[in-house]
């Protein structure tokens, strides 16, 4: 089968693509960088402005509450435009100092904006895609984020020298701009491809029930995991250990750069060892590269721990989206995707305000590093629990077949 990407894949690749990078490159991660200049030229408090990042958290859980229903009630082209213009006005409509609840409505609305791209942008993209390419494209939707990360690392600094005013705005075109090429392609999207069947597996339907449930839970606490780096990393480096703007702008660019690896990275993992073992050797790299800065803050461990956390977090994406798939079938893919999509924002928002609680209370960033980093260990034990899950319904499911073969061969001796 014919596994290269054509011509053909552009529109879905258009529709997916500008779909995760404004969903999170932009909405989410282009704030990380612009925090900092938020608090230094006196818009906010270094509380509110930790506060004003979790507001996004607390938007992404509504929106993929309500994005499947939405896009199953009204013209997903239609759902995704008002998205993007909702993410752009957030941008554009906070680029003069405002009040405290100005702002927080307006991050607010670009998490509701970002989660429903995030659904249903990729969604889409998939199935108007031959199952033969699905995993080279849905590796290449997911770079979104790593282009949007690279996009903030590069380009927000180069504004913040004019200034944050000309930042705010200058990103919500960008958003724009990006609606219009998705728009494009979700209009040249070929008619949704019938999915193929889930190939019989051994394991029962109480067994996929329980590892469904123990994936979905390490993708929860993954959400919590990460809190740190996408929120307050480059605060952490620049205030808090007096690096400086460039310094933690470099370690954003790192990040941003892995973000746009990870897909390929796991791609290439999970080929060798499957969904299953990349789903555990992501959970123990990325729990490992939370947890260095608590222990070193040289300039090597830094940008270990930005590329592999960027990394892991559209690649952790991906491989629990590709598990979930091989586990339920692609038909039955998109409803639980939702659903782990919701279960991943409900624990990342309340992470994002637990940690910018904890930091007012402490006034430091680096117990939440340690907290995260034992959280990612939690989930790759999760992770490793649900193997052990499938091997045991597998051994049972062996000696029944035996004990029925075994009867069937005894049943035709007495005839």
């Amino acid at each position: 089968m014919k596994r290269t990407l054509t011509t053909h894949d552009l529109p879905a690749l258009m529709t997916g693509i500008m779909a995760t990078l404004v969903a999170i490159g932009i909405a989410r991660f282009a704030y990380t960088p612009l925090l900092p200049a938020i608090i230094q030229q006196g818009w906010f408090t270094a509380s509110q402005g930790a506060y004003l990042g979790a507001a996004n958290l607390l938007g992404y859980f509504i929106g993929a509450l309500a994005a499947h229903s939405l896009s199953e009630r009204f013209s997903p082209r239609m759902v995704m435009a008002a998205s993007f213009a909702g993410i752009a006005l957030s941008f554009v409509l906070c680029a003069g100092a405002g009040g405290f609840l100005w702002f927080f409505f307006w991050r607010l609305v670009s998490g509701i904006a970002g989660a429903i791209l995030m659904v249903v942008g990729p969604s889409l993209a998939l199935a108007a895609t031959p199952p033969e390419r699905r995993t080279r494209v849905g590796a290449m939707v997911f770079t979104g984020i790593g282009f949007g990360a690279l996009l903030s690392a590069f380009i927000v600094p180069l504004l913040l020298g004019l200034s944050l005013s000309v930042t705010w705005g200058t990103l919500g075109l960008l958003c724009i701009a990006a609606g219009l090429l998705c728009d494009w392609g979700v209009a040249h999207l070929t008619s949704p491809i019938t999915a193929s069947p889930r190939v019989n597996s051994p394991i029962g339907g109480a067994g996929v029930k329980i590892i469904v449930m123990l994936v979905v839970g390490a993708y929860a606490l993954d959400a919590i995991g990460f809190v740190p780096h996408t929120v307050f990393w480059v605060d952490y480096l620049a205030r808090e250990n007096a690096l400086g703007n460039q310094a933690a702008s470099l370690q954003w660019g790192i990040f941003g750069f892995g973000a746009l690896c990870g897909p390929f990275m796991v791609g290439a993992l999970a080929q060798r060892v499957g969904w299953q073992g990349g789903l555990m050797i992501a959970f123990a790299a990325k729990a490992a590269a939370v947890l260095l800065p608590v222990f070193s803050l040289a300039l090597l461990s830094q940008s270990v721990s930005s590329f592999m956390v960027g990394a892991m977090i559209p690649g952790i994406v991906a491989l629990t989206s590709g598990r979930l798939a091989e586990l339920v079938g692609p038909t039955a893919h998109k409803k639980l995707w939702g659903q782990a999509t919701a279960a991943f924002a409900a624990a990342q928002a309340v992470a994002g305000y637990a940690m910018s609680a904890l930091y007012g209370t402490w006034g430091s960033y680096a117990p939440l590093f340690a907290i995260s980093g034992l959280i990612l260990v939690a989930g790759f034990l999760l992770v490793l629990l649900s193997r052990g899950v499938q091997q045991r319904h597998a051994q049972l499911s062996a000696q029944q077949l035996t004990k029925h073969a075994t009867q069937h061969s005894k049943h035709q001796g007495k005839q």
